[in-house]
């Protein structure tokens, strides 16, 4: 039995990049928890945008999202935030559908 097997939890990323580390390695935790949690049976893996947040390595979501979707193999990935004023709306329609 899993930990979701009765409510479709879900995880929503930031990439939080810790304290004395870098943004390459918040990406690389980033997969390591999308790995987790999809082992654990979570449903779904949100990503969200931030950008000029030192703190936060997610600002290519529709990137990230590909390469989460890459690494995992059950469990459903998407965004779970763009910041619309940061895109053109035509953009944003055709990177999302």
């Amino acid at each position: 039995m899993t930990v979701a097997s009765s409510i479709p939890f879900s995880v929503l990323d930031l990439s939080p990049v810790v304290s004395g580390s870098t943004s390459a390695q918040a990406l690389r935790n980033t997969l390591d928890l999308a790995r987790h949690t999809e082992s654990l049976g979570f449903h779904r893996y949100w990503l969200a945008e931030h950008h000029r947040m030192p703190g936060i390595a997610s600002s290519a979501t529709s990137v990230l999202i590909g390469q989460v979707a890459a690494a995992t193999s059950r469990i459903k990935v998407g965004s779970g935030g763009v910041m619309l004023p940061n895109h053109a709306p035509m953009v944003i329609a055709e990177q999302f559908g």
